[in-house]
């Protein structure tokens, strides 16, 4: 019996070897390693040795089969076959019905990560998600259903369909606070937060931060979920134009990622703090030293540039930034609100620059030189008129510019003296109401 189990078992795994070698051979080969891999995932009956089978070698079987499923959704990743992934899951339930629960959670999970590595795949993976967390809700799997019906709402989240992925995580946060799944809460709690953040309600995007570190402290948080408490809080104290705390949250998440891909996405958040807080100059000096191996990322390269165009002060130069890479700048909504912001500060600067000789200057030539559009160039003088910034006025595409106003003193001593008038002739009608009353 026992030679029987270990002979099974080591052909078991003799088989799964081989097929594993047969994937990494490419093209000629993987049609081969599928048959092998789908074999022993669904095709191969659990062996019996005298009509029973131990407890021990059931695990081993059950193990055996977990990898060559995970095996198998990774060649189906590689190869981009994003419904033979879908019809494997279906394939797998009667494996389900055997295996352990959290084997299967780990098992499905792994599938749908390995469809969301296949590009274009966003409406695939919402299909996919609902349909397992409607299986799991039959088969009364409450901790596989809340995970993947997080996932979904990231999804959600992703597609901007904010009020569903709200919905869907009010419904999750009722359910998963009774049963006190902090690490999940930390993650839930987080999503909402960018949900909030997206929609532009910074208090209950803030509130629900909090909630999400209240529910970390209380627990061991992986690094990689450390790290993304740590990148929104330094997202949000940028929407507070706190841009030195952000950048210190920032760094504590780049040092704490795990995925390179997102370290590289954090990494041009920090140098983008640097720019919004004036210190441009440092942006080298942290590439050379933190971010040697993100170099050549396209985000930080762009940001380079943006530092760059910042210390020169030419919106020009800015503007050909900003087209040249849209996709890592325009395309990031959080870098490109604060873009935004700093566009208007570049525009303001180089306009005082350029009509700083003049008494007088026609608002084309002004548009000219900065190489923008009138209209534009108009505008924003008038803003600056406005505030203060400009002392000046606009008359029929000519700015007359006028000295900087000298400020009497006097006047200012004035309004000081009228109000502490105001605060003794307050004093005296109360002293007078107490003495009437007596």
């Amino acid at each position: 019996c026992r030679k029987s189990r270990r002979v099974t078992m080591a052909t078991f795994e003799t088989r799964l070897k081989r097929a594993k070698e047969l994937s990494a051979k490419g093209e000629d080969k993987w049609m081969e390693a599928e048959a092998e891999l789908r074999q022993l995932t669904i095709g191969d009956k659990a062996p019996a040795a005298g009509g029973k089978v131990s407890a021990s070698r059931s695990a081993e079987i059950a193990k055996a089969r977990e990898e060559a499923a995970l095996t198998l959704a990774d060649l189906y990743a590689a190869r981009g076959s994003a419904e033979k992934l879908t019809a494997l899951l279906e394939d797998l339930r009667p494996l389900f019905a055997v295996v352990p629960k959290a084997k299967t959670a780990k098992i499905v999970r792994a599938i749908i990560d390995a469809v969301s590595r296949i590009p274009g795949t966003t409406a695939l993976q919402l299909q996919l998600c609902r349909e397992q967390a409607a299986w799991a809700r039959e088969e009364k799997r409450t901790f596989l259903r809340q995970r993947i019906e997080t996932r979904l709402a990231s999804l959600l989240f992703a597609t901007k369909d904010y009020q569903g992925a709200l919905a869907l995580i009010g419904t999750l946060l009722s359910e998963v606070k009774r049963l006190d799944d902090k690490l999940l809460l930390v993650d839930i709690h987080l999503l909402e937060s960018r949900v909030h953040h997206a929609l532009r309600n910074l208090p209950k995007s803030k509130a629900a931060l909090t909630a999400a570190r209240t529910a970390a402290n209380a627990i061991y948080v992986p690094p990689a979920t450390q790290a993304e408490i740590d990148c929104q809080s330094g997202t949000l104290h940028a929407e507070e134009k706190d841009y030195k705390t952000a950048y210190s949250y920032l760094y504590e998440a780049f040092e704490q990622s795990v995925d390179e891909t997102k370290a590289g996405s954090v990494l041009k958040h920090m140098l983008l703090m640097k720019v919004m807080a004036g210190a441009a100059e440092d942006v080298q000096n942290i590439v050379a030293t933190k971010g040697v191996n993100y170099a050549g990322d396209a985000g930080v390269k762009a940001m380079v540039e943006i530092a760059a165009a910042y210390q020169a002060r030419s919106i020009q130069q800015y503007q050909r930034c900003l087209s040249k890479h849209a996709e890592e700048l325009s395309g990031d909504s959080v870098a490109s609100v604060h873009l935004a912001s700093l566009g208007e500060k570049m525009l303001e600067g180089s306009i005082l620059r350029q009509i700083e000789p003049y008494s007088s200057i026609e608002v084309s030539h002004l548009a000219g030189e900065l190489s923008l559009d009138e209209s534009l160039v108009e505008a924003k003088i008038s803003k600056m008129i406005l505030d203060g910034v400009v002392h000046g006025t606009l008359s029929g595409g000519l700015l007359i510019l006028y000295d900087d106003p000298q400020i009497d003193e006097s006047y200012k001593a004035a309004i000081e003296t009228f109000e502490t008038l105001g605060h003794v002739v307050d004093t005296l009608m109360k002293r007078s109401t107490k003495i009437v009353s007596l």
